[in-house]
């Protein structure tokens, strides 16, 4: 820039700068929400989400969680002594009695130790808690203007509505942060789309190049902004005047910008609603906040280093940078086609730091590897870290600055894969969502406190991943002459945990950073929570021999997993399975009365009032413990049918295909058996008060009847009267259907086959990767 060009620059600056205190006082309107979803009694219309930022636990909380957790092991002991123990000795000696006894003090001491593991890592969660201190804005910008790690971000989608996939990419694409990239994975079939698809794939295939053109106007601005400010500023080391005004106008350009796009979105419901406040506007508050400030400091006459002058036009250029980009493995028969999101994310990350030509062939189009830059037809970057990101998933604007600034610190250079457990979007028009929200709200705490023991697994919701670490994972094979990669593993549907005990047994640590800034969506109803629950408990038994094959390595290393690494790990891979088949057992087995006692109440009593204060800490209500107790019991056989497809895998080796959890705005159908199988949970405890009382078993009694009225008011408001009785006739006419089939076509005789397969027999696919086939021309 000529210092002509450049003295015309200044006085355009001058001339804004008149104009940024008016500029300042321009809030933005407030959209007006308006919910599709009909509002059910008895949720919340409170919309502000959690802090980002968790309060420090107060002393009193610090000293109630470690006395919970002596009272639970203090009571759990004495009822085995004096219980069990003296009915063994005092009791009959019947062998009946015996085994009774030995599967009644099993099943407690189960769900016992459940109990307990819940208050440990809730009591790590408050160290950690008391322990964290959030980095300054300032010293983030000072690193990443020096340093810029690369990162990615891989969206898998399948079947998404176009609307949560936008949003779910803008909230990636407005990260504060230096070189990244964003990338579409859509796993829909590219060649036979349904008709009444067909808009919906078009639309979301377009959403890459809708984003780039949306932010290619401040880009550019601010581009060029930063230009001129370098001109003006290289050999001086404060700026002062009309310097600091037109930073100040700089940022509020952006700000007005961000409202002005989150004045445009349609609010539908609370996510739309979180979308345009949390992710738009609060950053467009931020940055106003900024300009304010360099307004004040500009009546002060204060002077601003050149170097923070420069950080602060690289933020706005940051924010507005982005490279968004739409990738589709199935268009290509030279990767993988499994059903399931990890062989998704696989392929693409298989691709990255190479360059690729197409080659058509008879099956498809095959992707060959070239070093020659003039032949390919595209090229994939490689990147320091990669992020994951569920496409139902938001993420707060500060998520890729702190996350990698925490791995890029030395004391962090073996951590593979941190993440902040993503929390629920408040304000939910349904109970069922309201409630599975309460509870991904506290399974948030517990996560951050597994990290304070090591224990801690990868959420697959949102994770930033050193890419160094995937490829020691990663896993190799030839699948129809084709090399398939596996960095995440496949092999059940909860890829994110097999996947934490492969990066430990390779040496990486796994951090949950301890603050809320990612939000993903719970489930709305009965039918689709179904589908989410049971891939949840699919998957825990398969994994569980590595935790053993882990222990063993780290023996033999002389670097042990501490008792309680282990105890937390074993607890989140198989507590599912033994939880709910001993609840099952006891609510149905009619155990003798001599084995009952209040000890086992009082044992359980301090994890029932710690969940209670937490729900309440997550502002729900105390009251909620009630509910989440009911809205567990029916989804007992969930839970069921799941750990029984584990089983079932582990005996047949075979991969079960991935349960995308349905994100519609109309309600999704639940099955017949999951319908009726609440009915069947409410009739027998029913029964069991009726027999109890007949046989004055007052314990049995008391807790068949809080059973009956827990399982009812969860049927009733997590089901409803209505949605119950339409997915029992749907289910049960089902069954009166069967799908038409196609006729057979007929066997081709050996001529025909020739005719039909001619390229196949003179251009054989090519062997195990070598070798290609002859090119169409384009």
């Amino acid at each position: 820039m000529t210092r002509a060009a450049a003295e015309q620059f200044l006085q355009s600056l001058r001339e804004r700068s008149a104009q940024v205190k008016h500029r300042l006082a321009s809030l933005g309107s407030q959209p007006d929400v308006h919910v599709t979803r009909k509002r059910e009694w008895g949720t919340e219309r409170e919309l502000e989400p959690l802090p980002m930022l968790h309060p420090e636990p107060t002393g009193a909380a610090i000293v109630f969680s470690r006395l919970a957790i002596v009272a639970v092991v203090v009571f759990w002991l004495l009822y085995v002594t004096s219980v069990v123990m003296r009915q063994l000795i005092d009791g009959p000696k019947s062998y009946q009695f015996m085994m009774e006894s030995f599967g009644y003090l099993t099943v407690v001491t189960f769900l016992t130790f459940s109990a307990l593991i819940y208050l440990i890592t809730r009591q790590g969660a408050f160290q950690r808690f008391s322990q964290h201190v959030r980095v300054p804005r300032a010293v983030l910008d000072a690193f990443f203007s020096k340093h810029q790690p690369s990162i990615t971000v891989l969206i898998p989608s399948f079947g998404e509505e176009t609307a949560v996939v936008r949003k779910t990419m803008l909230s990636a694409a407005l990260q504060e942060y230096p070189k990244k990239r964003v990338v579409l994975l859509i796993d829909d079939d590219p060649f036979k789309v349904a008709p009444e698809h067909s808009d919906r794939l078009r639309a979301t295939r377009a959403l890459a190049k809708e984003i780039e053109t949306l932010f290619a106007e401040p880009r550019r601005q601010f581009e060029h902004a930063l230009q001129g400010f370098e001109a003006l500023t290289t050999p001086q080391r404060f700026i002062t005047g009309d310097l600091l005004l037109e930073i100040a106008a700089n940022y509020v350009a952006a700000a007005t910008w961000l409202e002005e796009l989150a004045d445009r979105e349609s609010i539908e419901d609370h996510v739309d609603h979180f979308f345009a406040e949390q992710v738009l506007r609060t950053l467009a508050q931020d940055l106003r906040l900024v300009g304010k400030a360099l307004v004040m400091s500009h009546k002060k006459r204060a002077r601003l280093a050149t170097s923070r002058a420069r950080e602060l036009y690289s933020r706005l250029v940051w924010i507005f940078s982005v490279e968004v980009d739409v990738f589709e493995r199935k268009k290509y028969i030279s990767l993988s086609h499994e059903k399931n999101k990890a062989m998704n994310l696989n392929s693409y990350i298989g691709l990255m730091g190479g360059m690729y030509r197409q080659e058509e062939t008879p099956d498809g189009i095959v992707l060959i590897p070239t070093t020659d830059a003039a032949k390919a037809h595209f090229s994939i970057p490689d990147s320091d870290f990669i992020l994951t990101l569920d496409a139902d998933s938001l993420l707060l604007r500060e998520y890729c600055l702190r996350l990698v600034y925490f791995l890029e610190q030395p004391d962090n250079t073996d951590v593979a894969v941190t993440q902040t457990p993503y929390s629920s979007f408040r304000g939910s028009p349904t109970r069922i969502e309201r409630l599975a929200g309460a509870t991904t709200d506290i399974q948030h705490i517990l996560h951050q406190g597994m990290s304070h023991y090591n224990a801690t697994f990868w959420v697959g919701a949102n994770a930033v991943i050193r890419k160094r670490a995937l490829l020691d994972i990663v896993e190799k094979e030839w699948i129809g002459g084709f090399e398939i990669k596996r960095y995440i593993q496949d092999q059940t549907v909860i890829e994110d945990t097999e996947s934490s005990i492969d990066l430990a047994l390779h040496g990486w640590r796994l951090v949950n950073y301890p603050e809320r800034l990612s939000y993903s969506a719970t489930p709305p109803d009965f039918g689709s929570l179904i589908i989410q629950r049971r891939r949840w408990a699919n998957g825990g038994l398969i994994i569980l021999p590595k935790l053993f094959t882990l222990q063993h390595q780290r023996k033999l290393q002389g670097k042990p997993l501490s008792k309680m690494e282990f105890f937390i790990r074993l607890n989140y891979m198989a507590s599912i399975a033994w939880s709910n088949i001993g609840l099952v057992f006891l609510l149905t087995y009619p155990y003798d009365g001599r084995l009952l006692s209040s000890l086992i109440f009082l044992a359980a009593l301090p994890y029932f009032i710690a969940m209670a204060i937490d729900l309440k800490h997550c502002r729900y209500s105390y009251s909620d413990i009630v509910r989440v107790y009911g809205f567990n019991l029916i989804l007992l056989p969930v839970n069921i049918a799941g750990t029984l497809k584990s089983i079932e895998q582990m005996l047949t080796t075979k991969k079960l295909p991935f349960a995308r959890t349905p994100k519609v705005k109309n309600r999704t159908a639940a099955g017949f058996l999951y319908v009726i199988s609440p009915l069947l949970i409410i009739s027998f405890s029913l029964f069991t008060l009726w027999h109890s009382i007949e046989a004055r078993n007052w314990g049995n009694a008391v807790a068949a009847g809080f059973n009956s009225l827990s399982s009812i008011w969860a049927t009733l408001a997590y089901i409803g009267m209505r949605g119950l009785v339409e997915d029992l006739w749907y289910g049960f006419t089902d069954w009166f259907y069967v799908d038409a089939k196609s006729p057979k076509a007929p066997v081709p005789t050996l001529a025909e086959t020739q005719d039909t397969d001619w390229q196949k027999i003179l251009h054989p696919s090519p062997a195990h990767g070598f070798g290609s086939y002859p090119s169409k021309s384009k």
